[in-house]
């Protein structure tokens, strides 16, 4: 009679003494028998442990024995108030005996311990919480038994759970471990939040929690998403029921609570059954198979209508035709599953391990007036087809006829799993549904999918380079022509650069710039740089007149600056008729006049312009003297102070004498015709 909470599974569960947390009554013996597969042994872990130790051990105190029965070995006796034990307690085999005893005495809780195969390392118990641990991750193992009434847990998912909540029993909550198989968990510690709802799942209730300085949560396998009852991918045609509510009401209209009305978060009534008994069941068809992980209930939501279902069993099944009932590992029973407690708050359950099947039915036992729900099913897309795998212990070894009164928990446990299995042998499918692709298959397409990217982008690449390469080599090309200069070297360049030099006086502006060819024969290569120009920045474009046959076209000199006076004093005239090079107008200076002076060109030796009409070149002539006129083709232009606008050829610089001054500015203009070798008067 001093036996506490507990639960035995097949490979871990928790034992408690009587009244635990509170202080155990007197004179009280429990004893449990704890039997795993062969091969395995059992290690106990203690949560708690305050046991009387005032007369050292004697009349209370907890003994750990290897074996089972007569044959049993001691491996330790235990007691003492609040006593520590950091390490676990090992058998020698796969069975152990625990074995509680209570004297007279006045205080004491008793223990609560934990036990699994020695292959669960990581093992806990269900009294530890996240701030036992100080790792932001890490994965423990939780042992069966863990929805215990004397601890508690605040929060849900997703938002996390507080961080003084009992680890193994929110993994109940959330759904990731089982309470009669245990499991591991995943844990991730957070920053926590002001606050905490709480939730009915899985048949443990979450209470609301204050701030907490951390929170945690659980990692998943992911197949917790709805399956389409609320967003309507499951049509209405889908949703079939035993029987519908119909009745008319004050005023006369008719309401029919139909199957399609069992979408959950749905406004409007729910589904409700005509008959309340039973036999009444809510059907879906997934139109495949699913992998189906959980369900989530409600009642009517209306509140003049306080309808719900508290309890149900769930059948799956491939055809609709053969049927089976839900039950977990290592039990013969259809699993009850705890519904809603009022019509509003949703409830949810999930299925260790998952449904894999097209057809869902919820069987409702006990419900609140009238069976009446709204429902949502969780789970995720079946593709890999296999069933899921029992592993059955094999039998225990025979028994002395002394121990048949103790109960056979391997007996029962295989008894179970062999009922279980041949109940859901309908049920699953065959081993592989897919032998299309292969393992090795899958490889070969994964390999692929990732080399065939790289390929086209190293071929494109080197394309890439190719074209650029050959863009420069022809680039190249060109910029290697006979006259033409580097980028750096063209017009732009050179204006740039051209502010920095000496500026020239006035009157040097004025003087013409000759070229002979004689003397442009008689400079280097370097000291005549050609240029096209593409780029009229430099220099006046040249007069079209004359005889242009002897240049390179669209080419022009410019003399070094410390040359410019010895080429003004040339006599620009004694060079032949065939020889003679266009001259340019000199760069307007910096500080010169606002308005540019004019060009008057005579196109009469242009091949375009009848004969007759003279070719005019302009240059300024240094001083207010008219300067002689050679050749036939020269024609001298003039601006007099006259006062007629008629005769005014051209417009007053700023800054410069009026129309009415007496000096004038006169403009000669040299032709490209023969000249007198001794004119150099100018």
């Amino acid at each position: 009679d001093g036996c506490g909470h507990t639960v035995l599974g097949p490979e871990s569960g928790t034992l408690a003494s009587i009244n635990y947390p509170q202080t155990s009554p007197n004179s009280t013996v429990c004893e449990w028998e704890i039997r795993v597969k062969p091969g395995q042994r059992v290690q106990l872990k203690f949560g708690d442990f305050d046991i009387d130790d005032s007369d050292s051990c004697h009349s209370s105190y907890l003994r750990v024995h290897n074996g089972i029965g007569p044959t049993r070995t001691e491996i330790g006796k235990y007691c003492g108030f609040g006593f520590q034990m950091d390490g676990l307690i090992t058998s020698k085999s796969n069975e152990v005996t625990v074995q509680f005893m209570s004297g007279t005495h006045t205080s004491g809780r008793g223990f609560l311990a934990a036990y699994s195969t020695t292959d669960k390392s990581d093992l806990i118990t269900c009294l530890d919480n996240a701030s036992h641990f100080s790792e932001p991750e890490f994965n423990k193992y939780c042992p069966a038994g863990c929805v215990i009434p004397f601890a508690d847990i605040s929060g849900t998912i997703p938002h996390g759970y507080r961080d003084s909540s009992s680890l193994c029993m929110a993994g109940v909550h959330a759904g990731v471990v089982s309470n009669t198989l245990g499991g591991q968990i995943n844990v991730v510690i957070s920053k926590g939040i002001p606050y905490y709802e709480g939730s009915l799942a899985n048949n443990v209730t979450s209470k609301v929690g204050p701030l907490s300085t951390s929170l945690f949560t659980f990692k998943t396998s992911g197949c917790y998403g709805t399956l389409g009852m609320e967003s309507g991918v499951i049509p209405d045609s889908h949703i079939t029921a035993s029987s519908i509510l119909e009745w008319s009401d004050q005023t006369g209209q008719v309401n029919i609570w139909k199957p399609e009305n069992a979408r959950l978060k749905r406004v409007g009534p729910p589904w409700a059954a005509f008959i309340s008994d039973e036999n009444q069941w809510l059907q879906i068809d997934l139109n495949k198979e699913k992998r189906i992980t959980g369900i989530v209930t409600t009642g009517s939501t209306l509140a003049e209508y306080y309808y719900y279902v508290s309890a149900y069993r769930i059948l799956y099944s491939d055809d609709a035709q053969k049927w089976t009932a839900y039950r977990e590992p290592g039990t013969d029973k259809d699993k009850i599953f705890q519904g809603n407690t009022e019509l509003y708050q949703e409830v949810r359950n999930n299925f260790i391990p998952p449904i894999i099947a097209r057809f869902f039915r919820i069987n409702p036992l006990k419900w609140h007036q009238k069976i009446a729900m709204k429902v949502e099913l969780l789970g995720c897309q079946f593709s890999i087809g296999r069933a899921p795998k029992i592993t059955m212990p094999p039998p225990p070894p025979p028994q002395n006829k002394n121990d048949n009164k103790n109960e056979d928990l391997s007996d029962d446990f295989v008894h179970s799993v062999k009922t279980s299995w041949q109940t859901d042998k309908t049920t699953f499918t065959p081993e592989i549904k897919n032998t299309t692709v292969t393992p090795s298959v899958t490889k070969d397409v994964a390999l692929a999918a990732v080399l065939v990217p790289v390929l086209v982008m190293v071929f494109t690449t080197l394309i890439l380079i190719l074209v650029c390469a050959w863009h420069w080599r022809n680039r190249k090309k060109k910029s290697e022509g006979t006259y033409d200069l580097p980028y750096w070297d063209r017009a732009g360049w050179w204006k740039g650069m051209k502010q920095f030099l000496p500026t020239k006086s006035a009157e040097h502006e004025e003087t013409p710039v000759r070229y002979s060819s004689s003397e442009i024969s008689h400079l280097r290569p370097r000291e005549v740089p050609t240029m096209l120009q593409t780029e009229s920045a430099e220099y006046a474009q040249p007069l079209v007149g004359g005889i242009v046959g002897t240049l390179h076209q669209r080419s022009t000199f410019k003399p070094e600056e410390g040359k410019e006076a010895s080429y003004a004093d040339l006599d620009p005239y004694n060079s032949p008729i065939q020889e003679v090079y266009h001259a340019y107008a000199e760069p307007l200076p910096i500080t010169g006049p606002e308005y540019a002076t004019p060009i008057i060109m005579d196109m009469s030796s242009h091949p375009s312009t009848p004969l007759g009409v003279p070719s005019i070149s302009t240059f300024k002539a240094a001083g207010n003297q008219v300067p002689s006129l050679v050749g036939t083709y020269n024609k001298l232009l003039s601006r007099t102070d006259s006062t007629s606008s008629a005769q005014a050829l051209y417009d007053t610089p700023k800054g410069q004498l009026g129309p009415g001054a007496t000096d004038e500015l006169v403009y000669q203009v040299p032709q490209s015709v023969a000249h007198s070798t001794g004119s150099k008067d100018e």
